[in-house]
């Protein structure tokens, strides 16, 4: 993992979990939070691996993959500003079969495995939050298995692009079709089928390694139910954002 000192970045409330507590709660856990840079490809944590913090993205993206003994990996959820990285480490499960990896650079927060049970175990609004996303990141591992196996690839591109936009603060995403197809599971020439299928279409636009999003109500009406119910079940758990996000500026279920 990435040196958490000497690292500024965004305030720690932009992370949407942390910004949903109330000004005690987030008091005690603010001195423990230490910024560190997430850049592309960072390693999080490994499969099987020990875990010794979990981490709260503020402007990064990270993917939960599943790596396969020849290699082979599938994306199984995304985590971003509105949730926790290390689920295991509160969940009693220590490790993890799953991989999760910087999918898009930026900053987050970390905090030691030993701080954060602490909390946890303190039964307060912090352990109601992180058990609500763990019941919004389930669902999402839940939906993306029934997507892959029963959806065409451009739907699940569709999915993916638009569960990506949710969690970045641009239209535009820097991803080469290999790197999606891995993310996807499924093999490179169908994501260049159906990339420009979208592209086509005038939802996007591709080229050199970036993906231009130019319509995204089209892109919401292309894609299959799979994104609208991961996207409802996180909006019923985790609360919408009413504002900018800064502490307190967030509805979240109390």
């Amino acid at each position: 993992m990435a040196m958490a000192h000497n690292v500024s970045g965004a305030h720690p409330t932009r992370n949407r979990l942390l910004a949903s507590l109330s000004d005690e709660d987030y008091q005690a856990i603010e001195p423990h939070l230490e910024a560190m840079a997430m850049p592309l490809g960072l390693a999080v944590y490994e499969s099987g691996g020990p875990q010794g913090h979990v981490v709260f993205p503020t402007d990064s993206v990270v993917s939960l993959l599943y790596v396969l003994e020849s290699g082979a990996s599938t994306e199984i959820a995304v985590t971003g500003n509105e949730g926790v990285v290390g689920i295991s480490l509160f969940m009693g499960g220590e490790t993890t079969p799953s991989r999760a990896v910087v999918q898009s650079a930026g900053k987050g927060y970390r905090v030691r495995a030993a701080i954060l049970k602490k909390q946890f175990e303190s039964r307060g609004a912090l352990q109601h939050q992180l058990l609500r996303f763990t019941q919004a990141l389930i669902t999402q591992m839940t939906q993306t298995a029934v997507c892959n196996r029963h959806h065409a690839v451009d739907q699940q591109l569709c999915r993916w692009l638009l569960l990506m936009l949710d969690r970045l603060p641009a239209n535009e995403l820097s991803m080469t079709q290999e790197l999606i197809a891995n993310m996807l599971g499924v093999r490179r020439e169908g994501v260049t089928e159906a990339a420009g299928k979208l592209q086509a279409e005038g939802l996007i636009e591709y080229r050199r390694g970036r993906i231009l999003v130019l319509d995204r109500p089209k892109l919401e009406a292309r894609v299959c139910e799979c994104y609208a119910v991961v996207k409802r079940e996180y909006d019923r758990l985790l609360g919408r954002v009413t504002g900018d996000p800064q502490h307190g500026s967030y509805s979240a279920p109390r």
